[in-house]
């Protein structure tokens, strides 16, 4: 038999829906309300990334305890004033190869980023990465070669160090070649940089509108600190311009270096490549220099003393429309 159920046997009354809807609301926990949105910072997510870079490099200096001791019991001198510390290789070519070739990576990695935290992390623009990272792994190899040529060059410069050092020579202070091959390394590391604000977190609303205010802080305050590293670096390469083009007392032009507008040239694309901001005023100052720098060279500033001045004047006006960072 088939059973057909009436609208009126399962029918409820709008009053009875109500009540129960009205039940079911009082038995729901209560909802905690959603924390105020932290004030927000431009995010620069898409724009930049985060890169450290470490180099270990064997100093290749000890300190002589005894030869210390005998300085400071020579002199009168109350222990531990004096410090000897040798050379243990004296002044090995390869060594100080790989030394200066070191402190030039540094500088190419400083002068193509930007500061970022005090852990060493730098901000590296999107549009720069291709070419930062084709110039440091060119010069990664290049290191990693000199690194070799001293390693295989290390048990002749032992010898003659031995003769250099004289009485001060000790062989048990230098290391095996492979416990010497673990003081060289060369780290790059890329890390992409977060979205302001952006945790993941399983904490209580309030804690996590805390976190992120205070992120969203650290965050403001390093992305201006980044922003006013290039404004410095305008900054000097401008004031140094100016200063190089004015005239001495004695009427007497200054001598430059054509890296002077070299220099200058160069913070057309700082100013374009860095601007990770998309900074109204960073674009403009990048867009007045380029007109500024047009046809100007080294030999035309030393040749002509009215274009020489228009010049100066120019650079001078250009450094008055800087921003003040409060320095």
């Amino acid at each position: 038999m088939t059973m057909y159920v009436g609208a009126a046997a399962n029918e409820v009354t709008t009053a009875e829906a109500e009540a129960e809807a009205e039940a079911e609301v009082r038995e729901l926990p209560n909802k905690p309300s959603e924390p105020a949105p932290a004030p927000s910072v431009p995010s620069i997510a898409s724009s930049a990334m985060m890169v450290e870079l470490s180099i270990s490099v064997w100093t290749g200096r000890k300190k002589d305890k005894k030869a210390s001791e005998d300085v400071t019991r020579q002199n009168y001198a109350a222990t531990g004033v004096a410090s000897v510390n040798k050379k243990l290789l004296a002044d090995c070519a390869e060594l100080v190869t790989v030394q200066k070739l070191t402190a030039a990576i540094r500088n190419l990695h400083t002068s193509m980023t930007m500061p970022w935290s005090d852990s060493g992390m730098r901000l590296i623009p999107t549009a720069q990465y291709f070419k930062y990272h084709q110039q440091m792994d060119g010069m990664r190899q290049e290191w990693e070669a000199r690194v070799d040529e001293f390693l295989n060059a290390y048990d002749w410069e032992i010898s003659v160090a031995q003769t250099s050092l004289g009485d001060l020579f000790d062989r048990d202070e230098y290391p095996t070649r492979e416990a010497l091959e673990g003081k060289f390394a060369f780290r790059l590391n890329y890390i992409p940089l977060p979205d302001a604000g952006d945790f993941r977190v399983d904490i209580g609303n309030d804690a996590m509108a805390q976190i992120k205010t205070h992120y969203e802080d650290y965050y403001s305050r390093q992305l201006t600190s980044a922003m006013n590293d290039v404004w410095q670096r305008t900054y000097k390469a401008l004031g140094a311009m100016s200063e190089r083009l004015d005239y001495a007392a004695d009427d007497k032009k200054k001598v430059f270096r054509d890296s002077l507008v070299e220099n200058v040239v160069g913070l057309i694309d700082l100013l374009n490549v860095c601007n990770v901001t998309n900074d109204v005023q960073m674009a403009a100052m990048a867009r007045t220099l380029d007109m500024t720098m047009r046809g100007v060279t080294p030999e035309a500033l030393r040749e002509d003393d009215t274009f020489r001045r228009d010049v100066k004047q120019q650079i001078d006006d250009t450094i008055a429309t800087l921003p003040s960072l409060d320095l």
